[in-house]
Parts: C-alpha cells; sequence; structure tokens
C-alpha cells in the first residue's frame, strides 16, 4: 500500500476509470449480443439493435477504452455475422 499522498490519490482514480471502463466494456459485449440475437430471430428491431451496438463501439473507442482498430473489427465481425445471419434467415 502507498503510503506517498500523490500516490493514494492516483490508486483511488485509477480504481474509477477501471470500473467505469469495465462498464463501458461490458456495455459493448451486451450490445453486440443483444444485435446479433435479434438478427439471428429476424425480429422488426434488429437494425436499431446494430446501430445501438455501433454508437457503443464508436463512443467507447473516442474516450479511450478501447483502441480504434479494435473498434474496426468488432464492428467488421458484428456486421460480417449479421450479414451472414440475414442471408440463411432468407433461405
Amino acid at each position: 500500500m502507498a503510503n506517498i499522498k500523490s500516490q493514494i490519490k492516483r490508486n483511488r482514480q485509477n480504481e474509477v476509470r477501471r470500473q467505469r471502463n469495465k462498464a463501458v466494456k461490458s456495455e459493448i459485449k451486451t450490445r453486440i449480443k443483444t444485435a446479433a440475437q435479434s438478427a439471428e430471430a429476424g425480429a422488426d428491431d434488429a437494425a436499431e439493435a446494430l446501430k445501438q451496438a455501433i454508437k457503443r463501439i464508436d463512443k467507447a473507442a473516442a474516450k479511450g477504452v478501447i483502441h480504434k482498430n479494435q473498434a474496426a473489427n468488432r464492428k467488421s465481425r458484428l456486421m460480417k455475422r449479421l450479414a451472414g445471419a440475414q442471408s440463411s434467415a432468407a433461405e
């Protein structure tokens, strides 16, 4: 445990940021899962779910929670997954 005042404060800041980043990452995973499930089920709100997932991914990248390339990879993977789900649903 640190006994320097500035390091104690830094530890507090790091913990708050860690919790915030954890919440953002968790929400991204939830939004992606929801978008994928709604697309596979052929739900009417699939486009809205996709839009929300992409919005959250972009926001996390802008805030620095995830890297911009990681955001691009996640969006690409999600779009590819949804395209596959829609094509199999159409058959």
